[in-house]
């Protein structure tokens, strides 16, 4: 996921850690919700569009995997993909990374459905967004096999 666009830029602060020090689990979804709506922005599911036409994105899955803990002053990024486009739905994967050694500290890989806030239902994402998500969906081999 190295040339995945950086969704995320910022640092873990001493009041995001827990008594034992680390970044605690509810900052690392935190930084991770921040990604995934500057990607959405990308394929124009934008905060206006959002707003105007009553929609929103809803996380119905979402798989966290913790890979080196972070401490107060590391500075980190979040690298995110889009690995699966369906009718209703987005799959992304994201990378959080510390920048100072280059390791990732943990991956989320979490499903979002296009709903309709009026109606509370999942609703097809419209043409053009969709064919943004599909022009940003990987081709790396595990990613191939996963659709």
């Amino acid at each position: 996921m190295d040339n995945d666009p950086i969704t995320y830029r910022g640092t873990v602060y001493p009041w995001q850690c827990d008594h034992m020090g680390h970044m605690n689990v509810m900052w690392y979804v935190g930084k991770f919700d921040e990604a995934i709506w500057n990607l959405f922005a990308q394929i124009g599911l934008t905060p206006s569009y959002l707003r105007q036409s009553r929609r929103g994105m809803a996380a119905v899955e979402q798989t966290i995997r913790y890979r080196r803990e972070l401490v107060a002053g590391d500075v980190v990024a979040v690298r995110s993909r889009v690995t699966v486009v369906g009718e209703k739905a987005i799959t992304i994967r994201h990378e959080l990374v510390n920048v100072e050694h280059d390791e990732v500290a943990a991956t989320m890989e979490v499903v979002g459905v296009h709903l309709d806030t009026v109606a509370r239902k999942a609703v097809p994402l419209p043409p053009l967004v969709a064919a943004r998500a599909r022009g940003l969906l990987a081709t790396t081999p595990e990613v191939a096999l996963r659709r």
